[in-house]
């Protein structure tokens, strides 16, 4: 059962990470070339997506915390050695690094973005609320990418070493 539950955490977090990887190699740099109301255009609608539950991305995130937390409880329990050392320290590393930041830090920039009323904001109030939601959270970002990665080598060699 355990090896099962380590596969999956393994694979939900190596996916969570290349999406992570995605937004900070591909989409944000992309949306960073937009002028200011178009980065803050385009950002909404992605985060709207996300916020309304896709649900490939819903499973692949809240699958992701649940296999994890299963394989620390598993690993806990019945396990010792390296194995349980490197599961314990990937999913620390995954629900602190990723999951606790996201919902720490990237989620209520998300959530100050979806406030904004880009319709009725001039030039000036457009650049403010960039200048606000831009730097910071793609910062947040790329430690969440790291994190992630960190944590999916980390289940990588423990699935290894069964």
């Amino acid at each position: 059962m355990f090896e099962i539950v380590l596969l999956v955490a393994t694979f939900l977090v190596s996916l969570v990470g290349g999406i992570l990887l995605v937004f900070a190699i591909v989409v944000m740099p992309g949306l960073g070339a937009l002028d200011d109301r178009g980065f803050l255009r385009a950002f909404k609608v992605i985060d709207r997506v996300i916020q309304e539950n896709q649900p490939v991305f819903v499973f692949v995130w809240a699958g992701s915390i649940l296999a994890v937390l299963i394989a620390v409880v598993l690993a806990a329990t019945r396990f010792s050695g390296s194995v349980r050392t490197l599961a314990l320290a990937a999913a620390v590393v995954y629900l602190i690094g990723v999951q606790i930041s996201t919902f720490v830090n990237n989620i209520p920039l998300n959530n100050q973005l979806q406030a904004l009323e880009l319709d009725s904001m001039d030039t000036e109030d457009l650049a403010a609320a960039r200048a606000l939601l831009e730097l910071p959270w793609n910062r947040w970002n790329r430690l969440r990418t790291m994190m992630a990665c960190l944590s999916s080598v980390g289940f990588l060699v423990a699935v290894a070493q069964l």
